[in-house]
């Protein structure tokens, strides 16, 4: 059926996006990336489009959100484990990113997340289906 997963994310300055998730170990693909959008490769046919705001707008009609003050969907990425959470995380603070809230571990899942610098919402979860409390 659906082979592959586009997110798209209006953002302030293109260029200030791309170093950001750069710094976090994204890449992007060239062939869908220019001066009002960046295609961030997340993982095999999963792509975060990174648009410019005036660009993005084009694509609807409703009123672009304030991502700092409004939230409208959190993004979530499985990770590999715990160590890798925190890692990625870190290196988004370094970047120049924010935490909204502290690590939220349930045993079976272990989850913490941060604000880009646009105020978009990204959540990193490792589960461990073999954890005590576990669904």
């Amino acid at each position: 059926m659906h082979k592959q997963i586009y997110v798209n994310l209006p953002v302030t300055d293109l260029k200030k996006s791309q170093a950001f998730f750069s710094e976090l170990g994204f890449t992007f693909e060239p062939r869908f990336t220019n001066d009002q959008a960046a295609a961030m490769i997340v993982g095999e046919n999963i792509f975060v489009m990174l648009l410019t705001r005036p660009f993005f707008q084009g694509f609807t009609a409703k009123t672009i959100i304030d991502a700092s003050t409004h939230v409208e969907a959190l993004t979530c990425l499985s990770c590999e484990s715990r160590a890798e959470v925190d890692e990625i995380v870190a290196r988004a603070v370094r970047a120049g990113g924010s935490t909204p809230r502290p690590v939220q571990d349930y045993g079976f899942m272990y989850s913490h997340g941060f604000d880009d610098i646009d105020g978009h919402t990204w959540e990193f979860v490792h589960m461990d289906p073999n954890a005590a409390g576990a669904p």
